[in-house]
C-alpha cells in the first residue's frame, strides 16, 4: 500500500439528507462506513475529520447576527455530534473506534493527545477527531492538515462529491477542467478553492500530499488508498 496512515476529511453535509445536506442521515452514514471499514481491512490506519456544516456552519451563523466566536464554538460542538455518529456507523460494521476532541467532553470523547492518538492509531483504531482545532476563526480543514501533520499521515484524502478540482465550477462554467495533478503553489495562485489557505500552507510545509475525490461513488476510497489515479493530487511539486 502506497499509504499507511491516512487522514480522511470529509464535510458535514456527507453525513446529511443527500437533496439537502442537512441533519444526519444514517443510510449515508453508513455508506461512508462500509468504505472505511474495507480501507481497514487492508492493513491502513484511518483518522477521519468531519465538518459540521449539516448542522451548523459558525461563518454563516455569524453573519445573521451571532457572534463569531461563540458561533465557532456551536460549529465544533456540531462536528463531535457528527463523530459521534460516524463512531457508531463504524462500530456497527465491526470497527473499534475512538472519538477524539480539540475541547474537553470527557463525557463522551477522549480529549486530543498525539501520542494517545497515535497508539490508538497503530492498533488498527480508527480515529475520529472532532471539534476541530479547539479555536475560533479556524476551519476544519485547517484542522485536519494540523492533525495529518501531527499524526505523521501518508497523504490527506478530501473527499467531496465531485471528481477533482476544476478550473472553475463545473456545475457553473461547462468549460471547466479538471486537473489530475497540481501543486500547492498552483493550487493558492489560481485561488482554486481546494481548502483554506492556511491548511493548504501547512500541507505544503510539512509535505503532506492532498488527494480530492469523489468518496460518493462506491469503492473510490479504497482505488485512492491503493494508488489508483482518481481525482486530483496537490504535491509540493505537482508531480505524483
Amino acid at each position: 500500500m502506497p499509504y499507511q496512515r491516512i487522514l480522511l476529511k470529509m464535510s458535514g453535509e456527507a453525513l446529511g439528507d443527500p437533496a439537502t445536506g442537512h441533519g444526519i442521515d444514517p443510510p449515508a452514514v453508513q455508506k461512508i462506513a462500509r468504505q472505511v471499514a474495507r480501507v481497514v481491512e487492508l492493513g491502513i490506519e484511518v483518522a477521519m475529520v468531519v465538518g459540521g456544516g449539516n448542522i451548523l456552519r459558525g461563518a454563516e451563523f455569524s453573519q445573521l447576527g451571532g457572534h463569531r466566536v461563540n458561533a465557532d464554538y456551536m460549529g465544533m460542538l456540531g462536528t463531535v455530534i457528527n463523530a459521534l455518529a460516524m463512531s457508531d456507523a463504524l462500530e456497527s460494521a465491526g470497527l473499534e473506534t475512538r472519538v477524539m476532541t480539540a475541547l474537553d467532553i470527557r463525557q463522551v470523547a477522549e480529549p486530543f493527545v498525539r501520542r494517545r492518538a497515535e497508539r490508538h492509531l497503530s492498533r488498527g483504531r480508527v480515529v475520529i477527531l472532532g471539534a476541530g482545532t479547539g479555536n475560533p476563526f479556524f476551519t476544519t480543514d485547517s484542522a485536519a492538515a494540523l492533525r495529518a501533520s501531527e499524526l505523521g499521515c501518508s497523504v490527506l484524502l478530501k473527499a467531496t462529491k465531485v471528481d477533482g478540482i476544476y478550473s472553475a465550477d463545473p456545475k457553473k462554467d461547462p468549460t471547466a477542467t479538471r486537473y489530475e495533478r497540481l501543486s500547492f503553489e498552483e493550487a493558492i495562485v489560481k485561488n482554486l478553492k481546494v481548502m483554506d489557505g492556511t491548511a493548504m500552507s501547512m500541507c505544503r510545509d510539512h509535505g503532506i500530499p492532498v488527494i480530492v475525490f469523489d468518496m460518493f461513488q462506491e469503492g473510490n476510497l479504497e482505488r485512492v488508498v491503493r494508488g489508483e489515479t482518481i481525482g486530483t493530487i496537490v504535491t509540493t511539486t505537482g508531480e505524483a
